[in-house]
């Protein structure tokens, strides 16, 4: 793929930026079909914008305190990706809900990773919530964004096990390395139009489960003796 042809993308973060370095390094690749071309953050002091800054990619902040509520807030970063000319929105630990209108105008190009096995575990605490119900395996979903939080359809997921001692830590960070697999894969996806939303789900072609290209599923973890 030439490189006019790569899909701009732009990534929204609210912290660290893990998610979204994943994304910059899947995207150095001259042959991945998108590139990252902004990184717009809702707090100054989010670490992510250093990251971003060290890849010589553009960097934005767009503070809630400057907007006098959600729908002004929402109409900023919107303008700052038209700025940018955004193909592709990615969220990456974006820490805010967004307003149905702000979704609506990105609806099919707006993609989001969160870590829970959907639509199990919406919304924060995920790790936690896991080990307290004590369910035996755990992941991470990358999805479309739509109005509903945590709700759009499915493109990817990876699992991963929940061995017996974990705590909220360990398993959030095996979770973790799993989703810096699986957020590359699912933008490749996208940028490549072998996913679609469409009627409210994901239609997929040329995509063969085989191969693992719509899921990633860890095979498991021994636990040292």
């Amino acid at each position: 793929m030439t490189k006019s042809a790569r899909k701009r993308v732009v990534v929204l973060i609210s912290g660290r930026g893990s998610n979204m370095a994943s994304l910059i390094a899947a995207a150095i690749d001259p042959a991945f079909p998108a590139e990252i071309v902004g990184v717009i953050s809702n707090r100054a002091d989010a670490r992510g914008l250093e990251i971003a800054a060290t890849h010589s990619i553009p960097t934005k902040v767009v503070s809630a305190r400057d907007y006098d509520g959600r729908a002004a807030h929402d109409a900023a970063i919107h303008e700052a990706l038209t700025q940018m000319k955004a193909e592709i929105v990615c969220l990456a630990g974006y820490m805010r809900l967004l307003t149905p209108d702000f979704v609506q105008k990105w609806m099919g190009r707006m993609i989001n990773i969160h870590p829970a096995l959907l639509p199990n575990f919406r919304g924060l605490d995920t790790h936690a919530r896991a080990l307290a119900t004590g369910v035996r395996v755990h992941g991470c979903t990358v999805h479309f964004v739509t109005p509903e939080m945590d709700d759009g359809p499915i493109i990817a997921q990876a699992a991963v096990p929940v061995l017996i001692g974990d705590s909220e830590e360990t398993l959030g960070q095996r979770v973790l390395r799993m989703e810096h697999r699986l957020y590359p894969l699912s933008l490749r996806l996208l940028a490549e139009g072998r996913v679609r939303m469409s009627g409210g789900v994901a239609v997929f072609s040329n995509v063969a489960d085989e191969t693992g290209e719509t899921a990633i599923v860890s095979p498991g973890e021994r636990r040292r003796r």
